[in-house]
């Protein structure tokens, strides 16, 4: 994801330096080339040999190295840089950058960068809340830096409250925002939805599906990290909301309508991945039904057509993809369901395909317009979410046209 990308990690004087170990794997393994740059007081809580086995590049610390390769290797650096982190942001560096105080070679290659810097800060709570430190953070927001918040939580001072390195994960979170996709959708809105619905039949009783949401969240993450401005409305899943989106929980099919339908008008693209209950209990029972010695059945009732109502209210420009889960007649069942629903595309897989369907990591899916019809290969659901955007991109892109061949 990030191979060709140039990430530098400024390490500070903080316990939270430890931390920044397992970030560079994490970029590594992203194939990303990544630089460090610790201070003099960092080196005290993690080793350079650290992060020089990690990364494969020399750690930096003194500005005045005789050994560097160029005479001027600060310059050189952030010549190169695609982003920066400097985490954990002590009060001392967040102080120097913020009052352009460059004595070492952390600040001075900061200093020289024209690419987006990250600054995340982690120190004692009382430290954090000073007014000077407070300033001079806001200070780093005027100048186009962007501040991280700290967590909360108990700290090395065995103290309690806000200043922790948020998670590693997080930190890469803010990394792949900024350099994991190039910026084809900045400015576009987009509405995703994902997850199943569950249509109550009594307080303990529902009717759902074994959607998880995985393929519904791959494309609002892919879709945030190439610049648009995202609203995911989700069924119920296991997720946490991904960091930088809109997230709208709903339950039922009535309730996913209902929020879809109210946010669509101002959308510009629109993908439909969330499994709607096709039914719902025509009565919902207030008290938990109790089973007796006869069999049961209970009435159901058509949910309203999320796709086909947005067919029929698009705006001018708008995209509709729809998605398309078959067990026989793919392509012929798929394409019918393009053409009634007024769709631009769908995108349809086969649940009795291996490692296709609900719950699963990878997909295989064929994507159809009224143009043609393309099947994918077998790929982890955040590259098929990849794929689905390029092509939608690509239909966007005034005179290019449709890319997809016929493969029927």
């Amino acid at each position: 994801m990030l191979k060709g990308k140039t990430v530098v990690l400024g390490v500070t004087g903080s316990i939270a330096a430890y931390k920044m170990a397992n970030l560079a794997s994490m970029l590594s393994k992203l194939h990303a080339q990544i630089h460090v740059l610790m201070t003099a007081n960092g080196t005290n809580f993690i080793n350079p040999i650290t992060f020089e086995t990690l990364t494969g590049n020399r750690c930096l610390i003194d500005t005045f190295d005789r050994n560097f390769q160029y005479s001027v290797e600060h310059v050189a650096l952030a010549k190169k840089a695609d982003v920066v982190l400097v985490a954990p942001a002590t009060a001392n560096v967040i102080g120097k950058l913020a009052n352009g105080i460059a004595d070492d070679m952390l600040t001075t290659t900061v200093m020289a960068c024209k690419c987006k810097k990250l600054i995340a800060p982690a120190m004692n709570t009382n430290m954090y809340e000073n007014p000077i430190v407070q300033d001079n953070l806001k200070k780093l927001e005027h100048f186009g830096m962007e501040v991280i918040q700290p967590g909360v939580g108990i700290l090395a001072c065995k103290d309690e409250g806000v200043g922790k390195l948020p998670p590693e994960e997080v930190l890469l979170q803010y990394i792949l925002r900024e350099i994991g996709e190039e910026k084809d959708l900045e400015g576009k809105k987009v509405l995703v939805t994902a997850g199943p619905t569950i249509e109550p039949i009594d307080p303990v009783r529902y009717i759902t599906n074994h959607s998880t949401g995985k393929m519904g969240y791959a494309l609002a993450v892919n879709a945030m990290r190439r610049g648009a401005q995202v609203t995911l409305v989700a069924g119920p899943v296991s997720w946490e909301p991904p960091l930088f989106i809109r997230t709208l929980p709903v339950e039922s099919a009535a309730q996913m309508f209902d929020v879809v339908t109210r946010e669509a008008p101002s959308q510009d693209i629109i993908i439909k991945a969330a499994a709607v209950a096709d039914y719902t209990p025509a009565h919902t029972f207030s008290q938990k039904l109790k089973k007796s010695e006869d069999n049961s059945s209970i009435s159901l009732v058509r949910t309203q057509d999320i796709l086909a109502y947005l067919g029929e209210h698009r705006q001018p420009g708008q995209f509709l993809c729809g998605f398309s889960m078959e067990t026989e007649d793919l392509i012929e069942n798929s394409r019918a369901k393009l053409e009634k629903k007024g769709l631009d595309m769908i995108v349809a897989n086969n649940l009795k395909t291996e490692g296709a369907g609900f719950g699963t990591d990878t997909n295989v899916v064929t994507l159809i317009t009224e143009e043609g019809a393309r099947q994918l290969p077998k790929l982890p659901k955040s590259q098929v979410a990849r794929e689905i955007l390029t092509e939608i991109c690509r239909r966007l892109d005034a005179g290019e046209g449709f890319s997809l061949t016929e493969t029927e």
